[in-house]
C-alpha cells in the first residue's frame, strides 16, 4: 500500500477570469522511503499539490491519503498530530532572524510543548546530522544561504516527521551549494528512512536524488515513472524539453553545429544516445577499430542519475560512406540510440 495517495484530486481557485483549476484529476501513489520528485514550469500547480499533502490546503474534490488517512477529514488536535509527521522545508528558508539558529530548530518542539532540556537536545543531535555542529548559538544573518537551508531541514526533521516535503529547497542556492543540499536530502533518506516528495522546476535535481518522477503541466500528471525510464524514453513534450535540458551543453548546441558543418562539410554528423548499461562502453574506439573511418566527437553529456549513466555524444564520421554506415549499424547493435543530423 502506498503511504501518499491521490485519488482524482482537484484543487480550484476563483479567479478574475473564471475557475482556475490548479491541481486537475491528479492519481499519484508514493510508496515509503522514495524519493519522489515532482517537476514543472511555473504555473503548473505543483506547489499547490504539495500544500495538499500536508493539509495546508483543501481538495476541492477527490481523496489525499497520507498513510491510509484521509487529510480533509483531519481536525483540530488529529491534523496538528498528524502536521507532526509531515515536515517541510521552503525555498526562502522561513527562519526567524531574531532567534538562534538552535532555537529556530527547537521551534516547532517548542510550540509542542517539549521539555527545554530536550528540545536543547533534539537541536543538538539535528545540527550534527545536518554539518552545523558549533552553529547553534550563530543567527540566520551569520549564515551562508546553504548553511539556512540546512537549519530549515533540521527544523523540519525536529518532530521526527516520517515524509518531508521541499518545495524549490535548492532554487535559491548556487549549483555547488544545491549539490551539498542534495547530497545531505539523499543521506537523511538514507539514514532516517524518511518518504521525500520533492518540488522542483529543475530536472538535474530530479536527476541527482529521486527515484521517481512526475511531469505536471497546467494542473495535470502528464508523466510518471522511474527517473531513469523517463529520462530514457521521455513520452510527452514537456518532459522532453525537460530531460533535453538538462542532458544539452550549456552552449548553444544548434549554433555550434551549425559552425562545425560550415568548417567540415563532409562526413555524416550524428548524436549517440547513451543508455545506462552502455554509457560506459567504449562504442567509439570499438568502431574505429573495426572499420577504415574517423570519428570525431564534437560535443557531449554523460550524467548520473541514482546509479545509473546516460546522456549524448555528437560526433562526425569521416570516411567512405558504406564504411560509415556500417559502422552506424555496429553502435546501434551495441544498443546505442544514432540520430543523423547532417551528411555531408
Amino acid at each position: 500500500m502506498a503511504l501518499i495517495e491521490l485519488k482524482q484530486v482537484e484543487k480550484s481557485f476563483a479567479g478574475k477570469k473564471g475557475t482556475i483549476h490548479a491541481v486537475n484529476g491528479v492519481n499519484l501513489a508514493i510508496e515509503a522511503k522514495d524519493v519522489y520528485g515532482i517537476v514543472g514550469y511555473s504555473g503548473a500547480g505543483k506547489s499547490t499539490l504539495v500544500r495538499l499533502l500536508n493539509g495546508l490546503e483543501a481538495s476541492t474534490s477527490g481523496q489525499v491519503l497520507v498513510n491510509n488517512e484521509d487529510v480533509a477529514k483531519l481536525q483540530g488536535s488529529a491534523l496538528r498530530t498528524f502536521r507532526k509527521k509531515v515536515g517541510m522545508i521552503f525555498q526562502h528558508f522561513n527562519l526567524l532572524w531574531s532567534r538562534t539558529v538552535s532555537e529556530n530548530i527547537q521551534l516547532p518542539l517548542e510550540l509542542a510543548g517539549v521539555a527545554k532540556d530536550k528540545r536543547q537536545q533534539k537541536a543538538q543531535e539535528l545540527l550534527s546530522l545536518v554539518g552545523l555542529d558549533g552553529r547553534g548559538d550563530a543567527y540566520p544573518s551569520q549564515l551562508s544561504g546553504g548553511q539556512k537551508q540546512r537549519v530549515g531541514i533540521a527544523r523540519a526533521l525536529a518532530n521526527d516527521p516520517d515524509i518531508l516535503l521541499c518545495d524549490e529547497a535548492t532554487s535559491a542556492l548556487d549549483p555547488q551549494t544545491t549539490e551539498e543540499v542534495l547530497e545531505l536530502l539523499a543521506s537523511i533518506n538514507q539514514k532516517l528512512g524518511l518518504t521525500i516528495v520533492l518540488i522542483t522546476h529543475e530536472m538535474n535535481v530530479i536527476r541527482k536524488i529521486c527515484n521517481k518522477v512526475a511531469v505536471m503541466e497546467l494542473g495535470k500528471i502528464v508523466e510518471e515513472g522511474s527517473v531513469r525510464e523517463v529520462f530514457r524514453h521521455p513520452q510527452q513534450e514537456v518532459t522532453k524539453i525537460f530531460v533535453q535540458q538538462d542532458l544539452e551543453p550549456k552552449a548553444d548546441p544548434s549554433a555550434l553545429l551549425a559552425e562545425f558543418i560550415k568548417e567540415n562539410p563532409t562526413g555524416t554528423l550524428a548524436t549517440l544516445h547513451f543508455l545506462e548499461n552502455n554509457a560506459g562502453e567504449p562504442v567509439v574506439s570499438q568502431a574505429i577499430r573495426k572499420f577504415p573511418i574517423d570519428i570525431s566527437i564534437v560535443y557531449g553529456n554523460i550524467e548520473r542519475s541514482t546509479g545509473s549513466s546516460f546522456g549524448t555524444l555528437t560526433v562526425q564520421f569521416t570516411g567512405d560512406s558504406a564504411e560509415i554506415e556500417q559502422a552506424i549499424a555496429f553502435i546501434e547493435a551495441q544498443q546505442v540510440g544514432v540520430e543523423v543530423l547532417h551528411r555531408g
